[in-house]
Formats: structure tokens, C-alpha cells, sequence
């Protein structure tokens, strides 16, 4: 009988070469979306934290050969968007899925956690909200304000019936405009809306109104210039880290429930 140990070297030889360790090494572009908090979060001068971050060094942790760049550095979330469909970046994390955006990225399977969109409101302001129709009848008094260049916009508008004002281009700015009257309810989106309005100052200002008005996932969106077997690596990245509870923790951790 012939001898199986050449087979099963020739077999070990390709398994090594195959695991991450051993892996060709990637540097992955990407951008701290402004924003976006708690995915991206100022932490003083020149420093960014957040469940992204997080996110990408365990990415890196677990496949070494895989490398994100640009996470400490801050662009507008419509030029984020803009620069991974034109292969500029390379990655988008926990961003949703639309239509035009389907054609645009390659979105990997996993859903990286729930968004829950709520309604902020003046903290004087005793509106009780439970579902979208209790918005369209306040009519002219029950203008919603929303974050232009995100999809809040489009998905208010396929709902209809709404007075929506998208005027601002970051979650701060619509802040002030709420206090200042300049609309009736802010949509925004969790995790974290309490820390998000204490980190804005204004926890004392504006209310979180309790009825959940929409929930969606958020994914990994990567150009479709990135090579499929990249993008496979990332994938597994993530199925291992959802595997091991550390999505789990992640969230937890950003969500305002964990250190």
C-alpha cells in the first residue's frame, strides 16, 4: 500500500495557506461617517471611537491579513456614500440597504444590528405619538425633521402623508432646529439616542417619544470593485464574530448598556 502521508502534507500545506494568518494581506479604505453616532464618535482631539472602530479592529484581529484604513478620519455621510460607489473606498460599515444602493455596493449577508428610528420632540411638548397617522393629522404642526443625504428621507416619502423638512445635513443641526421650533419631531435612529442627546447637550431639552416608528437592519456594504474572495474574508470575519456573542457585546457596549 502506498504511503498517505505526502497526501495529507500536501492537505495541511493547504489548509495553513488558507487561514488568515497565512492569507494575502488587503488594506481595506474606509471613512468615519459624520453623523452616524454611536457608529462613529468624536472622543476628543483627533481621535474617533465608536462600534465601527470596534468592529474593525476585531475584523482585523481575527483575519490579520485584512487592514482598515481611514477610520480616524471624518467625511460627510453623502460623500462616504459617494466615494465607495465610485471605488474611492472600498467599505461601508452598518450602513442600509435601498434600491439605487443595491446597485451601487455589494452588501454582505450578515445584518449587523437593528436600527430603531423614534421621535424626538421638545421636552415641554406633551404630544402622545403612536403610529404614523397620528402624525399625518396634525398636518402643518407635525413637521418632521430628517438628516438630508441619509434614507430617512426616501422612506418617509414612500410612506406619504408627511411633512418633512430635510434641510439639514447632520443630526446636530436638526437638533437646534427642534428647539427652535423649526419643526415639530426630529427622526432619528438607535442604538443610544439617550447618550447621542447627552453628548449634544441636550438631554434636558428634548425628549425621546417611546413608540417605535420604524425598525431596519444596518450591513457591511463593500464597492464592487473589491475582489469576491475579500469580501468572503470579511464575511467570515463577521459570522465568527456573531458566532462568539461579540456582535452581541459590541452593541451592548455602544448601545449605552455596557462598558
Amino acid at each position: 500500500m502506498k504511503s498517505l502521508r505526502p497526501f495529507w502534507l500536501v492537505m495541511l500545506a493547504c489548509t495553513l495557506l488558507g487561514s488568515p494568518a497565512h492569507a494575502t494581506q488587503v488594506t481595506l479604505r474606509v471613512a468615519a461617517q459624520e453623523g452616524t453616532e454611536p457608529k462613529f464618535i468624536a472622543a476628543g482631539k483627533d481621535r474617533i471611537v465608536g462600534y465601527c472602530v470596534d468592529l474593525f479592529r476585531t475584523i482585523e484581529r481575527i483575519d490579520p491579513g485584512l487592514i482598515f484604513v481611514g477610520d480616524q478620519q471624518w467625511l460627510p455621510l453623502v460623500r462616504a456614500h459617494s466615494e465607495l460607489a465610485n471605488h474611492q473606498h472600498d467599505a461601508l460599515c452598518a450602513v442600509q440597504r435601498t434600491a439605487e444602493r443595491e446597485r451601487q455596493y455589494l452588501y454582505l449577508d450578515l445584518p449587523l444590528f437593528p436600527l430603531q428610528y423614534m421621535l424626538l420632540a421638545r421636552i415641554n411638548d406633551k404630544v402622545v405619538i403612536n403610529g404614523w397617522d397620528d402624525v399625518r393629522k396634525l398636518g402643518a404642526q407635525g413637521v418632521v425633521l430628517v438628516n438630508r443625504g441619509y434614507s430617512t428621507a426616501e422612506m418617509l416619502e414612500q410612506f406619504g402623508g408627511l411633512r418633512i423638512n430635510s434641510s439639514a445635513t447632520n443630526p446636530a443641526m436638526n437638533l437646534q432646529k427642534l428647539i427652535a421650533g423649526r419643526g415639530r419631531f426630529f427622526l432619528h435612529r438607535g442604538p443610544d439616542l439617550q447618550g447621542f442627546l447627552a453628548r449634544a447637550g441636550m438631554a434636558g431639552q428634548v425628549r425621546i417619544l417611546p413608540h417605535v416608528m420604524y425598525t431596519t437592519n444596518v450591513y457591511m456594504a463593500m464597492g464592487t470593485h473589491v475582489d469576491p474572495a475579500v469580501a468572503a474574508r470579511v464575511q467570515r470575519a463577521l459570522e465568527q464574530m456573531e458566532k462568539t456573542g461579540e456582535l452581541a457585546r459590541l452593541l451592548k457596549k455602544w448601545n449605552g448598556n455596557g462598558d
